[in-house]
């Protein structure tokens, strides 16, 4: 390397060093999720302490994916579709998505990329295997995240740190879930144990006991969240419709015990602690059993939305009674993601959590947004790998050590690097 290379060198350390001083750093954090809807975008300004961090929320902002888009990235779930070719494609396409996305939240900021410090996008996740594979004498865990973090820093000028699930997976844990990490910094109490509840594509919970230190936080992925409710919607309306729009054709149904009983047996939901799950189990090849079941079996289509929907609020309950009742007692549950919109999926939830003494709240009766809550986190995420701090906990994803996750890809005219 010649004095070229030395000077970006130093030019990286200096712009980290300067980041990492700032009382205030304006981060932008960006998710996009298993239901594959589009790109979540959170602009948000971070100071407070590294233990009790101060989080506000500047600007909040959805992009959908275009239709062709969203048809090539379900493509690429499927091993015998997933060419090499397409994977590569993608990653670069997106990473073209979400630099307009997070260039679009700067704006509705009413600021300019100069004044953002860092982006976090988490990516889209194609595959998830967190179950170690030992066919070639190692204990191989893997994930594949896609859209280029170089891209986005190259067309927004602004450092991007992309990629956050591998490093924990590196270590030994199942690379999720990421989100109970801000859980913990921002909403943990003293007197009581809450859970927190995403309901995305998949659902994941977090158990913050009272007064909890970090490595007594605990977080799995329930099982389904909206991911065949919204298959089953896509299915019966023919691709009119791809979700249950505030639960309305589930309301209009009843819940079929035998097919809830039936699905209920899915040995994911005995499994012990840690886990996580994904598409590849409740993916298309989940939701063609059931519609197939449905074929020799009378059900009209509300009735098979509104089993389906039970199913998700029972998994969630099941899920609190299996892992959490024995050794904490909750007073709430606080529901976010996009389930939360769903009236009749929250209100399974509230019948069936009102014997066990637990309310059921949502993300808005607390001051938060249910949409923004996992970009925030990411934005959380990327600020602690920029200062170069971990931010993951080994409790929730089974890690031997925390992780500092996340990689570093500097804008146009200087090096990439990692951390």
């Amino acid at each position: 390397s010649g004095p070229g290379d030395s000077g970006r060198g130093r030019g990286q350390t200096v712009m980290l060093r300067e980041i990492q001083k700032k009382p205030v750093r304006r981060v932008v954090g960006m998710m996009s999720g298993t239901s594959v809807d589009g790109v979540d975008a959170a602009v948000v300004e971070i100071g407070g302490s590294a233990g009790e961090p101060q989080v506000k929320l500047l600007a909040f902002e959805s992009q959908p994916y275009p239709p062709a888009v969203r048809e090539q990235i379900f493509a690429l779930f499927r091993p015998e579709t997933a060419t090499v070719d397409k994977v590569g494609y993608m990653n670069f396409l997106l990473g073209e998505l979400y630099a307009q996305s997070a260039l679009s939240a700067i704006r509705k900021a009413g600021l300019r990329p100069e004044d953002i410090d860092v982006i976090g996008s988490h990516g889209q996740t194609i595959w998830h295997e967190p179950s170690p594979c030992g066919k070639d004498g190692y204990p191989i865990r893997y994930t594949v995240q896609i859209g280029e973090g170089s891209v986005i820093a190259a067309r927004t000028g602004i450092p991007t740190v992309s990629d956050f699930r591998v490093a924990d997976m590196a270590v030994g844990g199942q690379g999720a879930p990421l989100v109970p990490f801000s859980e913990y910094l921002l909403y943990r109490r003293e007197k009581e144990t809450i859970l927190l509840q995403n309901i995305g594509g998949i659902g994941n919970m977090t158990v913050l006991p009272a007064a909890a230190k970090p490595e007594e936080v605990y977080a799995f992925d329930t099982g389904p969240g909206n991911m065949i409710i919204d298959a089953v919607v896509t299915a019966l309306s023919e691709g009119r419709q791809t979700f249950d729009e505030g639960g309305r054709l589930g309301a209009g149904g009843r819940v079929d015990p035998e097919l809830l009983a039936q699905l209920q047996q899915e040995p994911y939901y005995t499994r012990p602690l840690p886990k996580t799950t994904g598409r590849e189990l409740f993916g298309e090849q989940y939701t063609a059993r059931i519609l197939e079941w449905r074929r020799t079996h009378p059900l009209s289509d509300a009735d098979l939305v509104a089993t389906v929907t039970d199913l998700t609020a029972w998994s969630i309950v099941d899920a609190y009674e299996r892992y959490v009742h024995q050794r904490y007692h909750a007073s709430e549950i606080v529901v976010g993601g996009g389930g939360s919109y769903n009236q009749t999926l929250l209100g399974f939830l509230k019948r069936r959590f009102a014997p066990r003494g637990v309310a059921v709240r949502t993300q808005e009766d607390l001051g938060w947004s249910s949409d923004a809550k996992e970009a925030v986190a990411f934005a959380l995420l990327a600020d602690c790998c920029v200062r170069e701090r971990p931010n993951t906990l080994p409790s929730v994803t089974g890690a031997r050590e925390a992780a500092v996750m996340g990689k570093l890809s500097l804008p146009a005219g200087r090096e990439a690097t990692c951390i």
